[in-house]
């Protein structure tokens, strides 16, 4: 069984997002509520949650203070979901560490299969080989990363990037596909939150970030030295 945290103040829904997670598949998710900012980050220190909801206006602390404030401690991950769509909104969202950013209304059933997918990639669910590149090695048999020796920790959209281009070494990724590998479904986001991810990864890589080449134009690429 997998633990969410939704932090949102409309009762209503509230009550649409946690009757339809719980009823759809028996024993699959629990869904803790809080309706104000102070009360979620708590509720996120005081539990283990596979995923946290936000929306981002909301009582006392807003989504993006929370997730600022998770993200000092936590690499959990993180969607918004809210009704604040402007781009300036989105990017915010996305350099502040989350791994997902919806715009509402979003039908339940897409909801609830971004959720699922999500925390199955953040888990490393499924297995394959250890893929590698000079010093830095990738096991998605349970999601750790190994940099110079040592585990690195990842938020999900970081972690799924970098693996879609260590599973696909030397070839370049469009922009496009790896919106559409990593975020599931096909997404109308602007590419540059997918650059703020790769701008994220390579600094978490530190002097690794060097094998993640652009490709003008084209997309990205990991290439040896």
């Amino acid at each position: 069984m997998y633990r969410i945290l939704l932090v949102e103040d409309d009762k209503k829904i509230q009550a649409l997002i946690v009757n339809y997670f719980i009823k759809k598949e028996k024993n699959a998710f629990e869904v803790d509520v809080a309706s104000d900012g102070q009360t979620g980050v708590e509720k996120a220190y005081e539990n283990h949650y596979d995923c946290l909801l936000l929306d981002v206006m909301l009582p006392e602390l807003d989504g993006f203070e929370i997730c600022k404030e998770v993200r000092r401690d936590s690499d959990v991950p993180i969607m918004f979901i809210t009704a604040r769509g402007d781009e300036s909104d989105i990017l915010n969202g996305y350099a502040l560490g989350c791994d997902d950013y919806v715009i509402k209304p979003l039908p339940l059933p897409v909801l609830y299969q971004k959720v699922n997918a999500l925390i199955k990639r953040s888990k490393g669910l499924v297995r394959s080989k250890v893929f590698s590149a000079g010093t830095l090695s990738l096991n998605p048999n349970n999601g750790m990363v190994i940099n110079d020796g040592e585990e690195i920790k990842l938020t999900a959209r970081e972690y799924g990037i970098l693996k879609v281009l260590m599973e696909n070494k030397g070839s370049v990724i469009s922009r496009e596909k790896l919106l559409d590998l990593v975020w599931s479904y096909n997404s109308d986001m602007d590419e540059r939150v997918l650059d703020t991810h790769v701008s994220n990864l390579r600094k978490a890589l530190g002097s690794n970030g060097k094998l993640i080449k652009t490709v003008i134009r084209r997309g990205y690429k990991i290439e040896e030295r």
